[in-house]
């Protein structure tokens, strides 16, 4: 794979990309706290089956980086999806399929939602990943709250400060927590963790996980984008949505099939918690085969 870099929007983005030039366009976005070693194993699948397949970093995340000083170090719903879109404007895609989980999921839905023009069939994990902020003060069960520790603890000062103080140690804490059954190892957490060192990577979390329980302010620039989440609109695109039967903060999403009104399919990974494709990246690439096969039905 080659890592390349393009001026899209506010940032410099980073991202990998292998596969035909020519090939049918294949963006795949991380979660947090990952990277784009996350598709490592599915991308090559996907190369031989065609896809130009494009790997970003997102902001705050790796190489990628902002443009000028003054742009906020927003991590809010609607700055993801607006970089993704200025990179493929940036790129010259005009339509790809589209996958992610975590952020890069809500970025993809997102896109899917509101320019489906845009995108050709969507791969998500966890379902409906769109925030629905207005809401966000409504409790959940007890169980589901203890899961959420950790963006209760970045909502204070002591979580900002501790994040600035160890950002590898907590986001290895995260990985084992939510993916219990996977094995990852100090090799695999190595080749992802440097992409935490981004100078702005603290900022960019710490204000995602404020800005979805309405505690700060949004950038602006994006309000445009936010306003027409509140109504939590539907996709229509043909749609595999995936979850892990073993995800240590997603208690399942069987539920969000009423948000999806074109072609869907529901899928569990067995033994598979949070990172969807670095855990099962053989069934991830099959799920965007899928995912395109139904949207050329």
């Amino acid at each position: 794979m080659q890592r390349k870099s393009v001026r899209a929007g506010v940032l410099e983005i980073a991202y990998l990309e292998t596969g035909p030039a020519d090939g049918w366009p294949c963006i795949l976005s991380h979660g947090f706290p990952y990277d784009v070693e996350t598709y490592a194993e599915t991308a090559p699948l996907l190369a031989e089956s065609g896809a130009r397949v494009i790997l970003p970093y997102l902001r705050g995340y790796g190489p990628t980086r902002f443009l000028s000083p003054d742009t906020p170090r927003s991590g809010e719903q609607a700055a993801l999806a607006a970089d993704l879109l200025a990179l493929m404007d940036a790129l010259g895609i005009g339509r790809a399929v589209l996958g992610g989980y975590d952020w890069g999921g809500r970025a993809s839905c997102i896109l899917s939602a509101l320019w489906p023009e845009r995108v050709v069939a969507l791969v998500t994990g966890n379902s409906y990943n769109i925030q629905n902020i207005p809401r966000s003060g409504e409790p959940e069960a007890p169980e589901i709250e203890a899961t959420y520790w950790y963006q209760y603890y970045f909502h204070s000062e002591r979580g900002h400060r501790g994040l600035q103080r160890d950002r590898r140690a907590i986001a290895r804490t995260l990985w084992r927590m939510w993916s219990p059954k996977w094995a990852f190892g100090d090799a695999v957490f190595g080749r992802s963790a440097p992409a935490f060192d981004n100078p702005d990577f603290v900022e960019v979390v710490i204000h995602s996980y404020r800005h979805r329980f309405g505690l700060v302010p949004g950038d602006p620039a994006y309000a445009h984008i936010e306003t027409q989440l509140v109504a939590q609109p539907p996709i229509a695109l043909p749609t595999v949505a995936i979850d892990g039967d073993s995800d240590g903060v997603n208690a399942g999403t069987a539920g969000h099939r009423s948000r999806f009104t074109g072609p869907f399919d529901y899928r569990v990974f067995r033994d598979a918690g949070h990172n969807l494709p670095q855990e099962r990246p053989i069934e991830w690439a099959q799920a965007v085969l899928d995912a395109r096969a139904m949207a050329q039905a």
